[in-house]
């Protein structure tokens, strides 16, 4: 027999009452912003599912709980060795401290996993904010979060990609721009690039920037999706080596695909730049240790994560938050660039 669900929620009544949970909050809590005609109506389908007001939920809705939400839905594995997430933890965590706040981290496996934590967080006001990363091209989460603005939220992505939420946004257009104009400057006119998951949004905006530079410039261009993950990137590296004739510079979307292709040209037999350039997307410590070092696309994540904090924070205190920029990227060149060889 399967167990029967004990717990009303507020998205429960909205369902049960054809209007938005944003709607039903408002008339539970006899806030301004519906109709009394809506709100009697929510109020009699609350009472006849057997709804009942969570006290820990009313306390924190009508105080701060000085936390901000952040759920992550990476695979555990790329988690561990990508110096991205750290990075940008490490900045968010830093600011919050200072006003202190703090960071509750929640991890999830799947989309459904994602939308029932947003879900918990928005009924409990168990959060006073939230942070939203690796939106999707028509990403559900933001119009769930356009129907529930009394949860603060601010979005890491283009604006494009937002539909107007609060957003801190990177110019990769631009950056894509100095990767592979450093790379036509030395002579290559065959560029390759290990992307990541072809259904985020940045992808997206990546993949466009790049067709359109590299055909405005006459260069030839391939890409490979992945996963992100330091096999994968091996993986497209044996791919793209194995064509006749294969690119004279790859540019890889992360820094541990890029220090996993070094890897494999090494193997290979071939050498890293006089026979191919290497480029990683997001520079790191591991571009710097490497042997040859590996150009990279540097940032401030960690500023970034700060400047993420700090919106946020403007957020809670009923501030209006725009579309902001981060800290532009910066081109750091190292060993792993040279001239185009001659074939």
């Amino acid at each position: 027999m399967a167990a029967q669900k004990t717990k009303v929620t507020i998205f429960d009544v909205a369902k049960a009452s054809g209007v938005s949970s944003s709607a039903v909050s408002y008339a539970l809590n006899g806030k301004p912003g519906v109709s009394e005609a809506t709100r009697a109506k929510v109020l009699q389908v609350a009472r006849e599912l057997g709804w009942k007001p969570n006290g820990a939920a009313q306390s924190l809705a009508q105080s701060k709980t000085r936390r901000i939400g952040l759920i992550l839905g990476y695979d555990p594995q790329l988690l561990a060795v990508e110096p991205y997430m750290m990075s940008l933890i490490s900045g968010l965590g830093a600011e919050l401290e200072e006003k202190d706040y703090s960071l509750l981290v929640r991890m999830s496996m799947d989309s459904d996993d994602e939308d029932s934590i947003i879900e918990d967080w928005i009924a409990t006001s168990n959060v006073d904010a939230m942070l939203l990363l690796n939106l999707e091209i028509g990403d559900p989460r933001i119009e769930m979060m356009k129907e529930n603005p009394q949860m603060p939220v601010l979005a890491v992505a283009d604006a494009s990609l937002t539909a107007g939420l609060p957003t801190l946004a990177s110019d990769d257009a631009a950056a894509v721009g100095l990767a592979v104009r450093h790379l036509y400057d030395l002579g290559h006119r065959s560029i390759a690039r290990v992307a990541g998951p072809e259904e985020l949004g940045h992808s997206y905006i990546r993949d466009a920037a790049f067709s359109e530079v590299t055909a405005e410039l006459g260069v030839r261009y391939r890409c490979l999706h992945t996963d992100y993950t330091p096999a994968a990137g091996a993986d497209a590296t044996k791919r793209l080596l194995s064509v006749n004739p294969s690119p004279t510079a790859i540019i890889y979307d992360n820094d541990v695909m890029a220090l996993a292709g070094e890897g494999i040209a090494a193997m290979n037999g071939v050498r890293v730049p006089e026979d191919l350039s290497i480029m990683s997307w997001d520079d790191s410590f591991m571009c710097e240790a490497a042997h040859p070092g590996i150009t990279a696309l540097n940032r401030d994540i960690v500023e970034s994560g700060r400047i993420a904090a700090s919106l946020m924070l403007k957020l809670i205190d009923g501030e209006e938050v725009g579309v902001v920029e981060e800290p532009p990227y910066v081109l750091r060149v190292r060993e792993s660039t040279g001239p185009a060889p001659q074939r």
